[in-house]
């Protein structure tokens, strides 16, 4: 038995196909004795992000600052409990390329709860945390494109190693993947790799999923673009666009390509806590800038011709 803290978090209808899944990887991780829990984020107000940017800028400055909505929903409340968690499974639908916005919502607010920096300013305690996530959507993967990769990249503020990722293809209607008894497997040996994972050190706990999935041989998303250079001037010439591991494509003697990661291409990895710590010396580089008495004074002269600037909106 085994006294791990699980928690599934899915934003697709009741008894759908996300939540179907969700709960064959959850009963699993109950069985071999897991502490579990489960939302559905339809159950939950959640206001989305207003941008103000009062989190990062107490980040830049070794200051942690809630969230300004913290009292105003439930974010608070389930981000909380999440991060109590030895890992979470996620189970999301996609209607067109990408995550659907119940789970952008909640995952967009998750920058006032960045672990990285949160632990680097003394704010809260590290953690290791692992996650799997499972995509659901009604056409095969070219529809679905950006999914499993919107949704990596969301793991990275709150500092989850993902150890498995799965996509459920072609279930149209709630419930459809039942009819598709290989998604139902799937999800069934995704449970038990989060339970095989968790009983591993941290430093030895590897990915679990598919073998050779995805072009990224770093968090395995299928995501590459072209390097271009970053704000203190690294570049590669191919990047991914969730861990931004950096590299180049190369010939993998099957008359294919291979993505290869530079000597120095993990220097900004978003899966670890550095990859965090790089991106508050940024956020905190810009304000620098911003606040510079010129810049304010620039501000101050060419704001207001576009404070007067008006056009006729929907009436209501």
């Amino acid at each position: 038995m085994t006294n791990f803290k699980i928690m599934g978090i899915t934003a697709g209808r009741k008894n759908g196909n996300s939540e179907v899944l969700l709960k064959e990887a959850l009963s699993v991780c109950k069985e071999q004795g897991a502490e579990v829990i489960m939302v559905n984020l339809h159950d939950y107000k959640i206001l989305h992000c207003t941008g103000c940017e009062a989190c990062t800028s107490g980040m830049t400055k070794g200051i942690h600052v809630p969230c300004v909505l913290k009292d105003k929903d439930d974010k608070d409340l389930i981000t909380t409990k999440m991060l109590e968690m030895d890992a979470v499974i996620f189970s999301v639908p996609t209607y067109e390329l990408m995550p659907c916005s119940a789970y952008l919502a909640f995952a967009h607010r998750n920058l006032a709860y960045e672990t990285g920096i949160l632990q680097k300013i003394g704010a809260i305690q590290k953690k290791n945390r692992i996650a799997g996530i499972i995509s659901v959507g009604g056409s095969t993967r070219s529809w679905q494109s950006m999914a499993l990769e919107g949704m990596m990249a969301t793991m990275t503020t709150q500092s989850f190693k993902v150890v498995d990722a799965m996509l459920a293809m072609r279930v149209n209607r709630a419930a459809q993947v039942i009819m598709r008894p290989e998604f139902i497997e799937r999800a069934h040996k995704m449970g038990e790799n989060i339970m095989e994972s968790l009983k591993n050190p941290h430093d030895q706990r590897e990915w679990l999923g598919d073998e050779n999935y995805g072009w990224c041989p770093n968090c395995h998303s299928n995501a590459l673009i072209k390097g271009e250079p970053r704000w203190d001037g690294l570049k590669h010439e191919v990047e991914c666009q969730v861990c931004s591991a950096g590299g180049n494509l190369e010939p993998d003697g099957k008359g294919g390509w291979k993505f290869v990661i530079a000597e120095d291409g993990l220097v900004r990895d978003r899966t670890k806590d550095i990859g965090s710590e790089e991106h508050i010396e940024e956020i905190g580089a810009g304000m620098k800038f911003f606040y510079e008495p010129e810049n304010q004074k620039l501000l101050k002269e060419k704001i207001e011709k576009y404070k007067n600037m008006k056009f006729p909106a929907i009436e209501k």
